[in-house]
């Protein structure tokens, strides 16, 4: 089976949903504002604006040593510095990008924020989170300049994380030329042999359910946020047993459910059409009568899902919204 798959942005501060995986498995918690003493009353605003989200907001002033003196404490840094100070002063300390704490570097105004090291470790993240304060964020890995997503970003989405690092050099240039192609999603037990130039991703969880997800143009993100909690309250569960939210492609970039997969801190999966019709759901659809596509929710769900099974079969509601719930 493959998968097409897109991401949303990390969280959101005011849903206290920032602190999401990164594309290596861990979690962005743990953040070290390093400032000057001139602008802790700034440094001090940036905690209480994403402070919700993290496990850990600590305000440090700074000294020359403050850097060597807490690597390895803090998952990021956020340098409310001139990015020539935080590059000299960490740029000895760095030893490999998948276990570097990341660094992101942001003026006393808020206008940027500005991934340095990191960007698929939680710069990036961080730096998303920092807009929500006005700051810009100055992405420059490459798919993300590109506008295109790349498997760390993959990873995230699908709730994984990368095994083989060094591969993602020729999957995510793969990427920036559009030859990759869907995630192919291999279910065991069994034995895979794979080169150089594949990435393997791994489910972070070991259990969780799939929100298969279909909704009206124009919905609103509260919409779908009631939908999906009323769905799995009948189950007994809660947002936080899912791993992520799958739809087809066709619902790319419906803003409602984005946003409110970015609120829940969840990754948006897209099945593509012929994906959906190998794991059409029970119940009738109309969509397949007027547009030739198997009814979303049921579909995405089962296709998502470990097991490829309905726990919940599909439910409209609010006539804006269906959701299935897959396992």
């Amino acid at each position: 089976m493959s998968t097409d798959s897109d991401t949303t942005t990390d969280g959101d501060d005011s849903g206290g949903h920032c602190s999401t995986p990164d594309s290596d498995g861990e979690v962005a918690e743990e953040i070290a504002i390093i400032s000057f003493e001139r602008k802790l009353d700034t440094a001090r605003e940036i905690e209480a604006g994403i402070g919700q989200g993290y496990e850990t907001v600590d305000v440090v002033e700074y000294h020359g040593d403050v850097f060597a003196d807490l690597w390895g404490e803090y998952d990021c840094f956020v340098g409310l510095m001139a990015s020539g100070i935080a590059m000299r002063k960490t740029a000895p300390l760095l030893d490999d990008k998948w276990d570097d704490p990341a660094i992101v570097v942001v003026d006393e105004e808020l206008t940027w924020a500005i991934p340095i090291t990191g960007g698929h470790h939680g710069a990036n993240q961080v730096a998303n989170d920092l807009a929500e304060m006005g700051a810009v964020p100055a992405m420059t890995t490459a798919s993300e300049a590109a506008g295109k997503q790349g498997v760390e970003s993959k990873a995230k989405a699908l709730d994984t994380h990368v095994v083989n690092g060094d591969s993602t050099v020729a999957t995510n240039l793969a990427v920036l030329n559009e030859e990759l192609g869907p995630v192919a999603r291999l279910d065991g037990p069994r034995a895979v042999l794979v080169g150089d130039d594949v990435t393997v991703l791994k489910r972070n969880a070991d259990e969780g359910v799939v929100l298969g997800t279909g909704t009206v143009s124009g919905v609103d993100a509260h919409q779908v946020r009631e939908a999906w909690e009323a769905a799995l309250s009948d189950l007994d569960l809660t947002l936080d047993d899912v791993d992520f939210v799958a739809t087809g492609t066709r619902k790319e970039g419906e803003a409602g459910l984005y946003e409110a997969a970015r609120e829940a801190g969840l990754g948006v999966v897209l099945f593509e059409k012929g994906t959906l019709e190998a794991f059409e759901g029970p119940s009738p659809s109309r969509s397949k009568e007027l547009i030739g596509w198997p009814g979303i929710a049921e579909a995405s769900a089962i296709a998502g899902g470990r097991d490829h099974e309905l726990a919940r079969e599909k439910e409209r509601f609010d006539d804006a919204v269906t959701v299935a719930v897959g396992r």
